[in-house]
Order: C-alpha cells, then structure tokens, then sequence
C-alpha cells in the first residue's frame, strides 16, 4: 500500500465513522464492499442502526447534521480512491454546514441510500 492524499482521505472517513458509530467501523465498510461486489445485495443497514447506541437518536436540524457527516465520511471511504472527495472538498463542505433537507425519515435511512447504491 502506498500512502497518498486519497489515503488520508480514507482515514479521515475512518475517524469520522468511527466518532459517530462509536467504535470502528471496519465491519460496516467490509460488508458495504461486499455488496458492492455482488450483484444482490442484502444489506440493507439502517443508518440509526449503525450511530452510536449509547446516545439518543438524532432529531431535526442535528438528524441533518448527522446525515451530512456520514454521507462525507462515507464518500472518503470508497473502495475506489480516485472516487474518493479531495480533503479540499471535504473541509469545504463541512465549512459550508449546508445540511440537505432529510427526503425520508431518519428512522429509514440506510447506509446505502447514503453512499448512492439504493437497490
């Protein structure tokens, strides 16, 4: 492996995850590389699922936020590094703090809406 600014995206992607899931989210990433790989994917992982259990599930303007910061962290962790957001991009939209407006509730959000592989 080499180390490049892509793997440096990836780590952040990690720490990220990992700050929001809190533990790491190694398992997540491997069974979203998996699926990616198969033609049917049966994963589908519902985003409350994956945060943190120790907290109370986000509402409102801080669900947003948390939306937000996954589908960043998400993107750095792509199989594919030239997939991957610049670390430019990434400060710069987490500068910017323009959360989207949830489409669904988050009680029915999955990891996979997220990263852009709905099935």
């Amino acid at each position: 492996m080499r180390v490049t600014d892509k793997s440096d995206v990836y780590s952040f992607g990690v720490v990220a995850l990992e700050i929001m899931m809190g533990r790491h989210p190694g398992e997540m990433l491997e069974s979203l590389l998996e699926s990616s790989k198969s033609l049917k994917d049966n994963t589908e992982l519902l985003l409350k699922d994956e945060l943190d259990q120790r907290l109370e599930p986000p509402t409102g303007e801080l669900a947003e936020a948390v939306v937000f910061v996954v589908t960043i962290a998400l993107a750095c962790t792509r199989a594919q590094p030239e997939s991957r957001p610049t670390m430019r991009y990434v400060a710069q939209e987490l500068s910017a703090r323009t959360q989207p407006y949830l489409s669904e509730p988050f009680g029915a959000l999955t990891i996979n809406k997220l990263t852009g592989h709905q099935k």
